[in-house]
């Protein structure tokens, strides 16, 4: 039984026997490739804020609070907990603190199999954790070119991004870039649309541009926010060229030969996680609340 196979078969029996969502560690570092279980929880839901892209965004972060999601400086929380959980191993693989290097190890991708799973959610989150650590910056990318979503689920508007860098070779990350009052959080749109993104995105000037904005700042963590990977070429393009890979897998609704196929897709990366999302209640949960309340 191949380990993806193994993988598949324990999201089966969570489906049976839990009822929140479970990361699973798929495939370790090249040099280890061990599979390991961590126990989450998260809640998909919509995220709004304030911001332009000539100056700052503005985000309340009282209202993302409020609507579940992580923010800086707030008193300890399951989701923030949870996600804290999620983003040890990823930020200790990112800067190759393992027992193998991971090329472009801070390069990480959240992608789904199908849409709705809640990959942008999740990406929002973890991007929003990893910019409370104190010895990382993190930039959050909508790479999701074809169905943009974080401008509307953080309420802004932005028309220059992604594919614009790659369409215009004068253009510098940094022209584009958004800054936001989460101060290690900057954010980089899709950009305006192209029917030729797939080609743009498995050119050498993605090339080029991944490694201008992974390793100008070497405390830097980069995000891709990824289209479903069984909808569109875009994400299996994408996914050629990231160190580690997050798939969202929606509790109780994707098919597991979606899952299957979906790890196929991307077994070539080194190090693949996938988180059980949209659960409604994981054994031992309201531990949280009684032990932080």
């Amino acid at each position: 039984m191949s380990i993806i196979e193994k993988a598949v078969g324990k999201l089966g029996q969570n489906e049976k026997d839990v009822k929140a969502p479970v990361l699973h560690n798929v495939i370790e570092m090249a040099a280890g490739r061990n599979e390991s279980e961590v126990a989450v929880n998260v809640t998909g839901r919509a995220l709004h804020g304030t911001g332009s892209q000539s100056n700052p965004i503005m985000l309340d972060l009282t209202r993302l609070r409020q609507l579940g999601g992580v923010t800086p400086n707030e008193n300890k929380t399951q989701i923030a907990e949870e996600f804290r959980t999620i983003k040890r191993p990823l930020i200790k693989n990112a800067f190759n603190q393992g027992a193998g290097k991971i090329h472009n190890g801070n390069l990480i991708m959240v992608t789904s199999a199908l849409a709705g799973e809640g990959k942008s959610f999740c990406a929002i989150n973890l991007a929003m954790s990893i910019a409370m650590e104190m010895d990382h910056t993190v930039l959050l990318v909508d790479a999701d070119v074809a169905r943009p979503s974080i401008p509307k689920y953080l309420g802004f508007k932005a028309e220059m991004g992604l594919l614009d860098i790659l369409l215009d070779d004068k253009l510098e990350p940094s022209d584009v870039m958004i800054k936001t009052n989460v101060e290690k959080l900057s954010i980089l749109t899709a950009g305006r649309k192209s029917r030729h993104a797939t080609e743009l995105l498995a050119s050498q000037s993605m090339s080029n541009l991944l490694m201008s904005i992974g390793q100008r700042y070497h405390d830097r963590i980069v995000i891709f926010d990824s289209p479903p990977l069984l909808l569109t070429t875009e994400a299996h393009v994408l996914a050629t060229k990231m160190g580690q890979i997050v798939l969202v897998v929606e509790a109780e609704n994707t098919p597991q030969k979606a899952v299957m196929e979906a790890l196929r897709q991307i077994e070539s990366c080194d190090v693949i996680n996938l988180i059980y999302n949209k659960a409604r209640h994981f054994p031992g949960s309201g531990y949280y609340g009684n032990y932080y309340e």
